[in-house]
């Protein structure tokens, strides 16, 4: 068995011994005689696994206890209609800040539900960094505040947490979640799809804080209500039930490295590695500003995009796989979430070496 390191920004590589495990007991769950993928979801075995994988969760970002951790479906995507849904709380318009493709994704789909003011946008730096802390024009009548806290696509990732007030603030942490510690408390509301730092696709994270649910407006579904979700324990309907079986084991991963704080170390090691390169060749280049540069993505150019075909074929020859970037924006992105080893972004680092060599 031949692995590659696996650059892509989503689903993207889970860790080997995550892996194994789930292999191992594929057939056969803990002596059941059964797949987790087969058994009920109000099935007693699988109420373990379930409740087991919300423990270690909490534990890991220190949730305080007047927060509910949902397990949904429909992706980060899916949230972009189900936060206004649910937080507009009979208010008119909520704030949203334009950082790159999927916050402007996500303004795009609330603009179906309620008036969107655009409190801060970096659209004039081509997305380049996040806004700047005195550049927010915030509506105090503004249900809550809306964040993409890391631009998978764009590679830029916040650093620090705006001050909102009293407003709430919610973020799509999709692609940078379980990378490094978080105050929940300073959010009303975070979500995250699990295909990049989680676990497989199909399952959605929601960590909300109480006093935010059960004022759905009137025509929310109730599989889409936050409230009804969390009084069923995330269970109104079927729940993607095998992804979230391996994401508590990628949970239980991350436990036993020492957890978020040594997770981050590891990850500002990996980001190190590939960013000093890049700084010090003309070859390539990184468009984003450095201290909003993000752990996760590293989105880079070679100078010369004639040679952009010919790098990514070489790449996959050498086991380094999914490095294009994304079809809106082009160049090149390297993923390098929590089960990235080092010694990926080494590899990685090393061939673009000797490609410079090469071809400069």
């Amino acid at each position: 068995m031949a692995r590659v390191f696996n650059f892509g920004a989503g689903p993207a590589m889970l860790p080997e011994p995550v892996m194994r495990q789930a292999a191992d007991e594929l057939l056969d769950w803990h002596g059941t005689g059964m797949s987790v993928m087969e058994m009920s979801h109000r099935d007693k075995a699988y109420i373990a696994v379930y409740a087991g994988a919300e423990a270690d969760l909490r534990e890991l970002l220190a949730i305080p206890r007047n927060y509910k951790i949902l397990f949904l479906q429909g992706g980060g995507a899916g949230q972009f209609s189900l936060v206004p849904m649910n937080l507009l709380r009979g208010k008119s318009g909520a704030d949203y800040v334009e950082t790159g493709y999927w916050s402007q994704k996500a303004i795009a789909e609330a603009r179906r539900y309620c008036n969107v003011n655009v409190a801060a946008s970096t659209k004039d730096t081509k997305f380049t960094r996040t806004p700047k802390r005195d550049g927010f024009h915030f509506d105090p009548g503004a249900a809550y505040v809306h964040i993409t806290s890391n631009e998978t696509i764009e590679g830029v990732e916040w650093h620090w947490v705006p001050d909102t007030g009293g407003v709430p603030l919610v973020t799509d942490a999709s692609s940078h979640i379980l990378s490094r510690p978080l105050d929940v408390s300073r959010f009303g509301l975070i979500y995250a799809g699990a295909q990049k730092n989680i676990g497989p696709s199909g399952l959605t994270v929601v960590i909300v804080r109480d006093d935010l649910m059960g004022h759905a407006m009137p025509t929310t579904p109730s599989v889409l209500d936050y409230k009804v979700q969390a009084d069923a324990d995330s269970m109104q309907n079927t729940p993607p039930t095998f992804s979230l079986y391996v994401s508590g084991l990628v949970f239980k991963w991350l436990k036993q490295l020492g957890g978020l704080k040594k997770m981050e170390e590891i990850n500002i090691a990996k980001a190190k590695v590939i960013y000093d390169y890049l700084d010090q060749t003309e070859f390539y280049h990184a468009p984003i500003v450095k201290e909003d540069r993000s752990r996760m993505n590293v989105q880079f150019r070679l100078r010369n995009d004639k040679l952009d075909a010919e790098f990514l074929k070489q790449a996959e020859n050498n086991g380094l796989s999914q490095l294009k970037g994304h079809r809106a924006i082009g160049g090149m992105r390297a993923s390098i979430y929590n089960a990235m080893p080092i010694e990926g972004v080494q590899a990685l680092v090393g061939f673009m070496r000797e490609f410079e060599r090469k071809h400069g």
